[in-house]
């Protein structure tokens, strides 16, 4: 509901658009962020004296906070109010980039990466639970969504060109400079055109859930992270391992005896949710891999200049903007499985072509890689939150969409881990080697990603899943 007297419901087309418009460019922020910080990784571990690990840790000390409190936050808009929260959101992700800028040394670097990370948790949930409970109608709804998916692609087409041209040009400071003025405005924009709106019946918090979630995937991805270094079978990392464990089992335990659970795990009982969710994590592993991997061979092994990596990367870009409001309007019109056969596809075929990487490849044979592996991309990500908002009760919007990009997050965060990790051991811990023969591995690991994806299409699309959303629905009040 509106607390401020506008409702959501009598919103006219025009008003509706400028919020979506609006909640999108939160999404663009956080978007060029993901590029512009792969673009700029070489040239941070040239400046910083970055291990592989290091690089990770850039990357993911963002990802693995977001992650671990979207779900908070989507909570939290459904209860104190989705505007108010969306606007601390970007002011606090505005703040954290602004510090990104100066921080003197990789520690500095990565606390500051936390501090955005704190405010983008409150932004695409958040967002996306506006544009759900703004656009009531199931194909306005999709073809929403698809539109809010395609900025995706406009920030990832964007990232590299801008950030390879500040990086060659100003330094990789200046990258974290673009979220700042877009954030302010932003802020101003909400405030003029978004009524705050909140559920009828938002849940308690549950602090025990959310501490245990985040000590589940901040032990899993520093054990995943550090485990080359440290050794596999040392204490420190068997014990954060364990710690892992003993998280999830009792997040399991422990989450299904509250009356207003942090994760309800009764969602998961449709399965086309959970297969959005298990869909999110292979794509956005794919995603994370593909951008750690890529831009350090382009720039390490093939000697580019970020900005000419960057362009190189373009036909990723390029084909995902296509894409996402293409599988929108798919989605809208006959349902989630033509885009996600077609992106698992298209994830699968692409990171199969880059298995034989070699320093001489053939820039055609990338380019030729890249545009499938944009397609694939750019396809999959409306299936996804389509499936993880319909059927879900509207009141508990924040929530199912928290959970789907939740998913998202620890997709990538795991992306960049394993793919890190195996690098790691292929090249000692150093950035110095051959790159190309040592991620061969890490390809055929997407090439899974994408055959997950694929066979979940089918799972996800099968009358005995279109079932279980009625049943999960007809639970809740």
């Amino acid at each position: 509901m509106a607390s401020n007297g506008t409702s959501l419901n009598d919103l006219s087309r025009s008003r509706r658009m400028a919020i979506l418009a609006i909640c999108s460019m939160s999404l663009f922020i956080v978007g060029i962020d993901n590029t512009i910080i792969n673009v700029a990784l070489p040239s941070i571990g040239r400046d910083l004296g970055a291990s592989v690990s290091g690089l990770q840790w850039t990357v993911d000390a963002y990802t693995l906070v977001l992650a671990s409190l979207l779900m908070l936050s989507g909570s939290t808009g459904d209860r104190l109010g989705r505007r108010k929260t969306f606007q601390v959101g970007l002011i606090v992700f505005s703040l954290g980039s602004l510090l990104c800028s100066l921080a003197p040394n990789l520690v500095f670097l990565e606390a500051f990466r936390m501090l955005q990370a704190i405010g983008g948790s409150m932004l695409n949930p958040v967002a996306l639970s506006i544009i759900t409970n703004t656009f009531t109608d199931p194909k306005e709804r999709a073809q929403a969504i698809g539109i809010w998916g395609a900025v995706i692609g406009v920030s990832m087409a964007l990232g590299p060109i801008l950030g390879g041209t500040l990086v060659d040009s100003v330094g990789w400071r200046s990258i974290f400079w673009i979220n700042v003025p877009i954030g302010i405005a932003a802020f101003i924009l909400a405030g003029r055109f978004i009524p705050e709106s909140r559920a009828d019946r938002a849940r308690k918090l549950d602090p025990v859930g959310q501490i245990l979630i985040l000590v589940f995937l901040a032990s899993a991805i520093f054990g995943i992270i550090e485990g080359p270094t440290s050794g596999w079978g040392s204490v420190k990392i068997v014990s954060t391992f364990v710690i892992a464990g003993v998280s999830l089992i009792s997040l399991l335990i422990y989450e299904p005896r509250r009356n207003e659970p942090l994760i309800d795990l009764r969602y998961f009982r449709s399965i086309p949710f959970s297969g959005a969710t298990v869909v999110a994590v292979a794509a956005f592993g794919s995603l994370g891999g593909f951008l750690f991997m890529n831009t350090l061979y382009l720039q390490n092994v093939r000697g580019l200049s970020p900005l000419s990596a960057g362009i190189d990367t373009l036909p990723m870009a390029v084909m995902t903007i296509f894409a996402a409001p293409l599988s929108g309007r798919i989605v809208g019109s006959v349902g989630p499985r033509i885009p996600l056969l077609i992106g698992g596809l298209g994830i699968g075929l692409s990171s199969l072509a880059l298995t034989t990487l070699t320093a001489t490849t053939p820039f055609s044979w990338l380019f030729g890689a890249y545009l499938l592996f944009g397609l694939g991309f750019g396809l999959v990500n409306a299936p996804i939150t389509n499936a993880a908002v319909s059927g879900m009760p509207r009141q508990q919007a924040g929530v199912a969409a928290a959970v789907a990009s939740t998913s998202r997050q620890i997709g990538q965060s795991l992306g960049v881990a394993i793919v890190g990790a195996m690098l790691s051991v292929a090249m000692g811990g150093k950035l110095t080697g051959n790159l190309a023969r040592a991620s061969h591995s890490s390809w055929w690991l997407l090439v899974a990603f994408g055959v997950c994806i694929f066979c979940m299409g089918l799972i996800m699309t099968s009358r005995v899943a279109k079932s279980s959303v009625e049943r999960v629905a007809s639970i809740f009040p």
